[in-house]
């Protein structure tokens, strides 16, 4: 699809495709500009033929616009100018939508060179837009870390309160982004939370509660509740049999060291399979089925259950 000209209907093209950037450091007001009939060729067709153009098509009455457009404003001020967000009310200027074939908000164009080079509808979290947008223009050396970034971080370290923060807001600014809820399950889990974990996984819809992300989640609280104790393990120390390994392998894959607690239970398999009614096979195909088919844990530990079998 080809932008074309609201004047006179027709396409807009360039002898050349390769993008341009701006200047960096320019004033925020001139690239977040808000368009309609009488400046949309200068800023948007004209205007992509030096600098790069996102251009966010919303509406007042859309929900998803209020949380996507302040992403986009935070992304045109980090990027100072190496492309220009151009604002495009629909409702105001529906003759502008109807030849850009607008059908729904929040939609989002890129636009270099008068051409149409990638979209996007939907309000994307913010690191799906970056990860998008770093495919056309090149990140600022000192882009700050994104939401996810720093959630993730934050439970590398240990602070799980930090994690779960971010991920509130997260869920707030991005309610139809269901990853983030279980991401906030995962955080909340952290913190030592297990009925209010259960609660937000309960409260997914079908296909999301059932995906692998959600299982993963979900395995590590059922094995968080029939783990030991550290109290218990305490009690545990020094012995080797087969009990004990058992509730080893059973808290590290509780607190998610699942690659340890696959080696321990196939460990115990290969040295007592009848421990438990062959407890340490069935637990590893219980972490196999949170992990997902495709995981690459699964993938390796699935091959080795296979050669102790057979």
């Amino acid at each position: 699809m080809q932008i074309v000209d609201p004047h006179s209907g027709e396409p807009l093209t360039a002898p050349d495709s390769t993008p341009s950037s701006a200047p960096t450091g320019a004033d925020p007001a001139s690239y977040i500009v808000d368009v309609d009939m009488s400046n949309f060729q200068q800023v948007v067709l004209e205007g992509s033929m030096r600098t790069p153009v996102l251009l966010d098509c919303w509406a007042p009455w859309c929900e998803p616009c209020k949380s996507l457009t302040p992403v986009l404003e935070k992304l045109a001020r980090e990027y100072a100018g190496a492309f220009v967000l151009a604002k495009l009310n629909i409702e105001e200027h529906q003759q502008i939508a109807a030849q850009l074939g607008i059908r729904s908000v929040p939609d989002v164009k890129l636009i270099m060179q008068g051409q149409l080079y990638d979209q996007f509808q939907g309000a994307l979290p913010e690191k799906q837009i970056r990860e998008w947008l770093s495919q056309y223009i090149q990140p600022p050396a000192d882009a700050p870390e994104s939401p996810e970034e720093q959630a993730q971080a934050a439970l590398a370290a240990g602070d799980a309160t930090t994690a779960r923060e971010i991920y509130q807001q997260l869920v707030q600014d991005n309610p139809e982004h269901y990853d983030y809820q279980i991401d906030l399950a995962s955080a909340v889990l952290a913190e030592g939370n297990a009925v209010d974990a259960r609660a937000i996984l309960d409260n997914l819809p079908p296909e999301h509660r059932d995906a692998p992300r959600a299982r993963g989640v979900r395995a590590r609280l059922e094995f968080g509740e029939e783990a030991p104790s550290q109290d218990e393990l305490a009690d545990l120390e020094g012995r080797d049999d087969s009990e004990a390994r058992f509730k080893r392998a059973l808290r590290r894959v509780a607190d998610g060291d699942y690659e340890t607690g696959l080696d321990e239970l196939l460990a115990l398999m290969k040295a007592d399979r009848s421990y438990g009614d062959d407890a340490a096979r069935k637990t590893l195909l219980r972490v196999f089925d949170a992990l997902g088919a495709d995981h690459p844990l699964t993938v390796t530990y699935r091959r080795k259950l296979f050669a102790l079998l057979y």
